[in-house]
């Protein structure tokens, strides 16, 4: 039911997904994108305005918001293929740019899997993007987003550290404080350890 409300009311809480878009332009002209977790599909228009030439594609779970991308999409590119299933294991092929926007918090479990499968998929020049929430210092919010299927406990940052080489990796304050958002870019690691 998400679906139906999710454009007209994460404005006040997803920050950052442009930026972090802006900034990737900068470093890469990728040949093939990969957004997982692409919801409505608000991104994969972005990244075929950044990306015109790009082959993009878009993975969720959710039939519902797939079908609105989709009808969000046809103005832009038609060609855009959209996968309805989970981002447990790689797909085929190698991609030059994974975006997770505000998707890996909501993966309980399967955030540590679906970075494995990033990394696998990554190509040796490729750049991982991540923009999501980080934490917050508010128990009674934590609990309020944990109600929502989002994690908040800081657990994706040193992961991201760990397991890519970051190019950015920073956290922001917002609403005074209530919670923090991550921003990451990293590229892989000759020396990550990814048993």
């Amino acid at each position: 039911w998400h679906a139906r409300i999710y454009d007209a009311t994460r404005w006040s809480f997803l920050f950052g997904r442009q930026d972090l878009l802006q900034r990737v332009a900068k470093l890469i002209t990728p040949q093939r994108v990969l957004e997982v977790g692409c919801g409505t599909g608000t991104n994969l228009v972005s990244l075929t305005k950044y990306f015109p030439h790009a082959q993009i594609t878009g993975v969720d779970l959710s039939a519902d918001m797939l079908a609105i991308a989709k009808r969000k999409l046809v103005e832009y590119r038609q060609d855009i293929t959209l996968l309805n299933q989970a981002y447990s294991d790689p797909l085929p092929g190698c991609f030059d740019l994974i975006v997770f926007s505000y998707s890996l918090s909501m993966m309980n479990p399967g955030w540590e899997q679906a970075l494995t499968s990033a990394w696998r998929n990554l190509s040796d020049k490729g750049v991982l993007a991540v923009v999501d929430f980080a934490d917050t210092p508010s128990a009674a919010f934590r609990q309020w987003m944990g109600v929502n299927h989002v994690r908040m406990e800081g657990q994706l940052q040193p992961v991201l550290n760990t397991q890519f080489q970051p190019i950015l990796s920073q956290q922001h304050q917002v609403y005074v404080g209530l919670w923090r958002y991550l921003m990451f870019i990293g590229c892989k690691s000759a020396h990550t350890n990814l048993t």
